[in-house]
């Protein structure tokens, strides 16, 4: 193999870093190491705030922010002391080791744990002076030790590593090599160190570490299951200046376990063992990435294997950035219902404008709404955002706005489709559907945006089930109450005629007894207004007299809805109440009702649909649209045909 003269340098820096160290007592080795790391904690802004980040969701809960900052600073000193102490040791002969570790029960517990000829895992974390265990082996002779490691990216180095490990008789097995050679040394009863602690990527078993859902690398379990070893999980604990002891983790025994519930068994023994001398650990390192793309871990191999009780976890808290939209706050539901069922551990926030919170209080997947106040700053809704500290946030609207919120607020993970200037605030982006067809409905826009981060792909028909079923009529032996919603925020291109609702209104009134429940904006109350006047009191005109939340506990008490393309349509669909909807200028396969039970009236026209918010033709898509026909179609309705 080549040997690139930037790895030769790096070898022989090492080489030399190594041969100075070796002029000096270990003790002052782990002084200079000490002050170094001293040194690194003021340097190394990255890794400063993510060993800040992992020690607040380990200990968030149990220690002050104040204790966390003494804590951090004691874990960069202790890193380097021992990173210097591992070098100076690799050099230094068993007897002078042991003046400086206390083996603790590791003797006893391996002759114990071996004496059937049962082989053993040690299960090795990055806590304390790890590299002491490849210098300890020829203590205990009857037995053979080997390790597992991943190749270096530099031979020289690399080898130079294995050979300092290797000098006492402990086996390196490169994991890339298969595991043929390990397997074969544990069922002959030797005992086989692994590091267990660090993040495994798409291939782990996610499953709780410090109660926060981690990657977990399933090699132990997977080993033991096969060779019946049973797994120790050890480290060299730092108890004074340059002195350290093994601390031991109870024995675990695969017998009843599968490969998920052993490796979480484990985990919460490598934790037990951290709880002992938190500042040991290796806090730099990124335990708990977030996964890219897919951070709902439905899709990974080896799955999730979560506590008995999902609530002990702690919240992997998503922001979702609704639309400002009712309609289309709607149509996200069946993504946001995917997003919620990802994974075990997800909390699930709402930013909307407070005029749709009601909305999304009513939402049973979703835990919490951040509500936006009428003519709030940005700046106001970026501090409510930063205070809460999610993990991850998923932008509906295409706005630049709801991008910038998410970017200030200083979630780490942004996601969403690109466009409207705001590709550099999200930092996972989402692809468009290039491949040409039919209209897609909007829905699939928003599930797209789901199944990107990892949610499963199901068939949309269960995620459209109501929120809750449409509830009868307040007075089963008077009228049926039915919906009608005349008006059309977007504009009035999307509106049927006043007089034409009015005259099927009637006619629906003389052939069932009806009363008619009249919904709108303050916008819409004349045009409301003219209706109820036409219907002789056969009606109750709530235009503009409802909240959202009052809207939808009358709307839900309704037999059905008639109605334009409206968000009060969509809101319907979510409450069980069936919907009779009227387009012209818009598309029902893009944003017409979905569930079973609607009726769509629709009749093409050469210019429709123009999608503009004013006819600047003679309106002749909604006046294709006869009183007869709508009649029909809210009494089959009414009569659940």
């Amino acid at each position: 193999m080549k040997i690139r003269p930037t790895q030769r340098l790096a070898w022989i820096t090492a080489r030399a870093v190594r041969g100075f160290l070796c002029l000096l007592p270990l003790r002052v080795c782990f002084g200079i190491g000490y002050c170094l790391g001293d040194v690194a904690r003021l340097l190394d802004f990255r890794h400063r705030r993510l060993v800040r980040d992992n020690m607040e969701i380990a200990f968030g809960g149990e220690l002050s922010s104040r204790e966390l900052d003494r804590m951090a600073a004691r874990h960069y000193r202790l890193l380097g002391a021992n990173l210097l102490s591992g070098i100076r040791i690799s050099q230094m002969n068993q007897e002078e080791i042991m003046k400086f570790v206390d083996l603790g029960d590791l003797p006893a517990s391996l002759r114990s744990a071996t004496a059937g000829g049962r082989g053993v895992i040690l299960a090795l974390m990055h806590f304390g002076n790890w590299e002491v265990f490849a210098q300890i082996s020829m203590l205990l002779a009857d037995i053979s030790f080997a390790t597992i490691y991943q190749r270096l990216g530099n031979p020289l180095l690399d080898a130079e590593i294995r050979k300092g490990r290797e000098r006492f008789g402990v086996k390196t097995f490169d994991r890339r090599e298969g595991f043929h050679e390990p397997i074969r040394l544990l069922r002959g009863g030797g005992v086989l160190g692994m590091l267990v602690d660090q993040h495994a990527g798409d291939g782990g078993v996610w499953t709780p570490f410090f109660g926060r859902i981690a990657s977990t690398s399933p090699l132990a379990a997977m080993t033991a299951l096969r060779t019946d070893a049973t797994i120790l999980p050890a480290a060299a604990r730092t108890v004074g200046w340059a002195r350290w002891r093994i601390e031991l983790g109870p024995l675990l025994s695969p017998d009843s376990d599968n490969t998920g519930t052993l490796t979480a068994r484990l985990n919460r023994s490598v934790e037990s063992i951290i709880r002992t001398h938190p500042p040991d650990w290796f806090w730099v390192h990124n335990r708990w990435r977030t996964p890219r793309p897919a951070f709902l871990l439905q899709h990974y191999k080896r799955g999730v294997t979560p506590p008995p009780d999902a609530s002990v976890l702690k919240p992997f808290r998503i922001a979702i950035r609704s639309s400002n939209w009712l309609g289309d706050a709607v149509m996200t539901l069946p993504a946001v219902r995917t997003i919620k069922a990802g994974r075990p551990d997800a909390h699930v926030t709402v930013v909307v404008q407070k005029k749709l919170g009601d909305f999304w209080r009513a939402v049973p997947w979703v835990d919490e709404v951040l509500e936006i106040p009428p003519r709030n700053g940005l700046f106001s809704v970026v501090s409510q955002i930063r205070s809460r500290r999610f993990d991850v946030g998923i932008v509906f609207p295409n706005s630049l706005r709801s991008a910038l919120e998410m970017w200030l607020g200083g979630v780490p993970r942004r996601v969403g489709y690109a466009g409207h200037a705001r590709s550099r605030l999200l930092n996972q982006i989402v692809p468009v559907r290039k491949k040409p067809g039919p209209p897609e409905h909007q829905v699939h826009h928003y599930l797209r945006i789901a199944k990107h981060i990892g949610a499963e792909s199901t068939d949309l028909s269960p995620l459209l089930r109501p929120l809750r079923p449409a509830a009868p009529s307040s007075d089963v032996s008077g009228p049926i109450e039915v919906g009608l919603c005349p008006g059309a925020e977007y504009g009035p291109a999307k509106r049927w005629t006043a007089e034409r609702f009015a005259e099927a209104a009637r006619q629906v009134t003389a052939r069932r007894e009806v009363r008619w429940i009249l919904f709108g904006t303050a916008k819409e109350a004349e045009l409301a207004s003219d209706i109820a006047a036409c219907l002789d009191g056969q009606c109750e005109n709530l235009s503009g007299k409802t909240t959202l939340g009052e809207l939808m506990d009358r709307l839900g008490r309704c037999r059905a809805l008639l109605t334009n393309d409206t968000g009060t349509m969509h809101l319907a669909t979510t409450l069980g109440v069936p919907v009779v909807a009227l387009f012209g200028s818009t598309e029902p396969r893009l944003t017409g009702p979905l569930g079973e039970g609607h009726r769509v009236i629709r009749h093409p026209v050469e210019c429709s649909p123009c999608f503009l918010r004013k006819c600047p033709l003679d309106f002749r898509c909604m006046n294709a649209i006869s009183v007869e026909e709508v009649v029909e179609s809210v009494v089959r309705c009414l009569d659940g045909e």
